[in-house]
């Protein structure tokens, strides 16, 4: 078009010429060491490693509990299991998130109800989970979008006037803080995170949970390792066999070794890890922020984000084009990006089994549209991330009304 520069995907020249990944774990010799260690101790599967990261991530988080498991949706579903959460109850829930929350909610047999979002950070919004309130209503589950936490004050006094628990689903806040104190220690039953290949800290695959309730740490590291009473290491440790019983029909969602060798030197960078995405964060806020087809989120100073994602709201009805076209585009210069996230009860399944309308939930309807995530990981440069902004920049400029 005259007056515009041409973007790659109308026959332009890209703005790089080697594709640039939406994320790129950081590893360094420390992590080939203790795989190597790992493998070369001749215990793979849970074990001393497995407890000691246990130990740190209790530490950092300041938690009194924390287990280590297969992956973040195993402790949001053995969290709510522990809660006694079963057939006929409700639990509310966020619908901009990954279906894994939802799915958990679906496999205890509970509905899933979902609350509106608020528009500056896309968490949950604590006025829209008072009007869901029913008797049926057995918890809460929050997710911190992007690291932003929720207003956790506001949902914890709902749920303790109705003697209702909360599962925090922190897979993306591991780093964050609400009013100065770190998820997993706000007075929730449990917090749930993620150390998925695209996380902050990773072990591949892999998450936590923690808690402070004794009984809730008990009864989720029984069903973590199939319903026994006694890890396999123990079993087979130096003080002799030791026989062990089913106390419960159980699942196979234990962390092991060769994950918590990477998660244990992860540990020892993520303040690192987390000064860097700021530092990119502060640059994207700083190119974006005087550019009207682009929302950016936010919360008050008073909290750290963790900066998990970097997610662009598009204001399409200001563009020539919609949010997939602009996906399109931006990939075509050489970006890699992601969508966080399509509504959730949109999707066929929950649509179709619950009869979600258009018009219930319109602020998740609006995002669910206009969401685009751009690279945002500390192995980043700084020309990378310029190359970010100015992909971003172009498309936006080429498709301006």
């Amino acid at each position: 078009m005259p007056g515009k520069r041409k973007i790659a995907i109308a026959g332009g020249k890209p703005t790089r010429g080697k594709f640039l990944p939406f994320h790129r774990p950081w590893f360094g010799a420390e992590e080939e060491r203790e795989l190597v260690a790992t493998l070369r101790s001749g215990w793979v599967t849970r074990g001393e490693r497995a407890e000691e990261f246990e130990k740190r991530f209790a530490e950092y988080t300041g938690a009194k509990y924390a287990v280590g498991l297969n992956s973040c949706t195993a402790a949001l579903h053995l969290s709510l299991l522990s809660l006694g959460i079963k057939p006929g109850d409700e639990v509310i829930t966020s619908p901009i998130t990954f279906a894994s929350t939802v799915n958990v909610i679906e496999h205890c047999g509970a509905k899933p109800v979902f609350a509106d979002v608020l528009p500056d950070d896309l968490n949950i919004d604590p006025e829209q989970i008072r009007k869901k309130l029913s008797r049926k209503t057995k918890a809460i589950l929050p997710v911190h979008f992007a690291g932003f936490p929720c207003q956790m004050d506001e949902i914890l006094s709902l749920a303790k006037k109705r003697g209702i628990a909360v599962v925090e689903d922190a897979a993306h806040a591991i780093e964050t803080r609400f009013q100065g104190k770190k998820i997993g220690v706000l007075k929730s039953a449990a917090a749930c995170f993620s150390f998925y290949a695209t996380k902050n800290i990773t072990t591949g695959e892999g998450g936590m949970l923690t808690t402070n309730d004794p009984k809730i740490e008990e009864q989720v590291r029984i069903l973590s390792l199939h319903g026994i009473s006694r890890d396999a290491w123990k079993r087979y440790g130096l003080e002799g066999y030791r026989h062990w019983d089913i106390l419960m029909p159980g699942y196979k969602y234990n962390m092991f070794d060769l994950q918590a060798a990477l998660g244990l030197c992860q540990m020892k960078k993520i303040d690192t890890f987390w000064k860097r995405r700021k530092q990119i964060v502060d640059r994207y806020n700083q190119a974006f922020s005087d550019e009207p087809a682009l929302k950016l989120l936010s919360c008050s100073p008073e909290h750290k984000p963790a900066y998990h994602l970097y997610v662009l709201v598009i204001r399409t009805e200001m563009l020539r084009a919609d949010r997939d076209q602009i996906m399109n585009a931006v990939q075509a210069e050489g970006i890699g990006i992601g969508i966080h996230f399509r509504s959730v009860p949109e999707h066929p399944y929950y649509r179709e089994k619950y009869g979600y309308r258009k018009g219930a939930l319109p602020i998740a309807e609006y995002v669910t549209e206009r969401v685009l995530s751009i690279p945002l990981f500390p192995a980043m440069t700084d020309r990378e991330a310029d190359e970010v902004i100015a992909a971003v920049k172009k498309v936006i400029g080429y498709y301006r009304k």
